[in-house]
């Protein structure tokens, strides 16, 4: 009996294709279509009969393809997981963690082509992130946490960085801060076009430039010896400096210490505020840390729906742009006077 694969073969088209030409999930050309069409007729492919073996492999396992950037998982993207866990089991899924680094598309394309998981939400997407092709490519639906430079029809679940960084500056500016600084995620994040690392920091560019303010920047290692270096350095560097707005979970400490040690009071005469992070990392903080809530239940729960809706037919294009909440807690205040 033919299969999908003998289809794509004779077709000369991946096997995505044949999947989408079945199914109807995606765009297909008319001439392509045509291909597919007498490669099923010549080889005596039947539709309904692959429909009923694809249906009867579900395993009832979505995977999570989680590259880590150098840093294992943080409270904040713990957080994600464990939306996308509650939702997969109220569906009666289980989630499994497939820790592939982004630069590993060919493993992760094999692990989805062994049909051990349904369907693959990719987690930590870059703006040309070759794994989402690598699971399509396997015949095997795919979500996203966060999204490509241009997702397409695709399902993806974001957070609305632009909108986050644009409420940061305005909140600084709104105490009469004019020299904020932005520390964001590691160089190496930046360099592999992270999707949370570029579009921050191009927010955070525009808010500060529309305001008529001069921004400052700067990348950060993911540890708080980092961030106390690099918070000392801009300190000694920027005297003039009244905030920091922080992108970077753990670097959070070590800009605490660097604070202390330069005898700068918060937020007496200096102001700290967090982007995107877990209220748990506010209240780890040396006192109540402002900060933008980041949505990660709804986040991780929302891609897992959107995952099964493509696995049930029931396919919702598009993505859904989720927005930071303010808190403005114990270390946000008036600039202090020149």
């Amino acid at each position: 009996m033919a299969t999908m694969q003998d289809v794509a073969n004779l077709a000369q088209v991946s096997l995505s294709t044949v999947s989408y030409t079945l199914t109807g999930k995606r765009p297909v050309s008319a001439a392509t279509r045509v291909k597919v069409e007498q490669a099923m007729a010549e080889l005596g492919f039947r539709r309904h009969a692959a429909a009923r073996a694809l249906a009867a492999r579900r395993t009832h396992v979505l995977a999570l393809a989680y590259p880590t950037y150098g840093v294992a998982l943080g409270a904040t993207l713990n957080e994600i997981v464990q939306g996308a866990v509650e939702a997969a089991r109220e569906a009666g899924y289980e989630l499994v963690l497939w820790p592939v680094a982004s630069t590993e598309p060919e493993v992760l394309h094999e692990l989805a082509a062994q049909r051990t998981a349904d369907g693959v939400l990719v987690m930590e997407v870059a703006l040309d992130d070759p794994r989402i092709e690598a699971v399509e490519s396997a015949g095997v639906p795919c979500a996203m946490i966060g999204r490509t430079q241009d997702p397409g029809d695709r399902v993806w679940v974001d957070i609305d960085f632009e909108d986050a960084l644009t409420q940061s500056v305005r909140h600084l500016t709104s105490l009469g801060h004019r020299q904020i600084a932005f520390i964001n995620r590691a160089q190496a994040d930046l360099d592999a076009h992270y999707g949370p690392a570029v579009r921050a920091d191009e927010a955070y560019i525009a808010a500060m430039h529309e305001r008529g303010l001069t921004p400052l920047a700067v990348t950060c290692d993911v540890t708080p010896p980092a961030g106390r270096r690099l918070a000392g350095q801009l300190l000694a560097e920027h005297p003039g400096l009244t905030a920091f707005i922080v992108m970077n979970e753990l670097a959070l400490f070590g800009v605490a210490s660097a604070l202390r040690e330069a005898g700068r009071q918060v937020p007496q005469d200096f102001s700290i505020l967090a982007v995107a992070i877990a209220e748990g990392i506010s209240d780890m903080y040396d006192r109540p840390l402002s900060y933008l809530a980041a949505p990660g239940p709804d986040q991780g729960r929302l891609a897992v729906r959107g995952l099964l809706d493509l696995l049930d037919d029931r396919t919702t294009h598009g993505g859904a742009n989720l927005r930071c909440v303010l808190h403005p807690r114990s270390t946000t205040g008036p600039a202090p006077a020149s």
